[in-house]
């Protein structure tokens, strides 16, 4: 190998090195993306769920949780949202199912939409909002424009009181509700979307919806 090529490779890796430790470092100290300058730092006392946890389902005899840590701009999280829907729908009855807030940094409106979200919660409207983010989500994510007019035309349709709306958008403890899902996401393991916690510990993201049912099945029969 000469010295020029030997060189390249050398650059290559530390280039690799220094790019893995700066998504590291943006994802703990994400930069001002409109949600007060976000410094997000793991939970000391991490938990999968909390009692202000937002239940997708609430079985009356629960005998499985699944909770998933999502961005409503990643691709993955979108490309899981039917499965979820899906697996909830079959088996409501017996699992909860819990989406938790964890916006990447990458993504210019995904905090900006975690906050829409839970904007909505405050109405009672937090599966409606969960659920139009995400079926609406090639129409605005992976956009470098600001998308707070769409969110509000988003709560218009969902027939919320946009004044209600503005206030909990803008207020700090909306911002504060999506950092504290995050410290717990960043505390249980959590380093990207989406992320799912079945009964207390991080599992690799299921291939399909074959594969999510057939561990939520075996988990069941244990």
């Amino acid at each position: 190998m000469n010295k020029l090529k030997r060189n390249l490779i050398v650059t290559a890796v530390i280039a690799a090195v220094l790019a893995a430790v700066l998504g590291t470092a943006l994802l703990v100290f994400p930069d001002d993306r409109g949600g007060g300058g976000m410094d997000v730092r793991p939970a000391a006392d991490a938990q999968p769920v909390r009692a202000d946890s937002h239940r997708l389902t609430d079985p009356k005899k629960s005998e499985l949780t699944v909770v998933e840590f999502l961005d409503f701009e990643c691709e993955g999280c979108g490309a899981m949202y039917p499965v979820v829907e899906k697996l909830r729908a079959e088996y409501g009855d017996r699992v909860t199912f819990v989406a938790r807030y964890f916006p990447m940094p990458g993504h210019r409106n995904g905090e900006l939409a975690a906050r829409t979200a839970e904007a909505a919660a405050r109405q009672g409207k937090f599966e409606e909002m969960y659920s139009k983010l995400f079926t609406t989500q090639k129409e605005w994510g992976e956009s470098q424009d600001w998308k707070e007019d769409v969110f509000r035309g988003y709560a218009k349709q969902l027939g919320l009181d946009l004044g209600r709306f503005d206030a909990a958008l803008a207020d700090p403890a909306t911002a504060g509700r999506v950092q504290a899902d995050q410290r717990d996401g960043l505390g249980l393991g959590a380093r990207g979307t989406p992320t799912f916690v079945v009964d207390g510990a991080v599992i690799p993201t299921p291939a399909s919806y074959a594969d999510f049912k057939a561990l939520i099945e075996e988990r069941l029969a244990d």
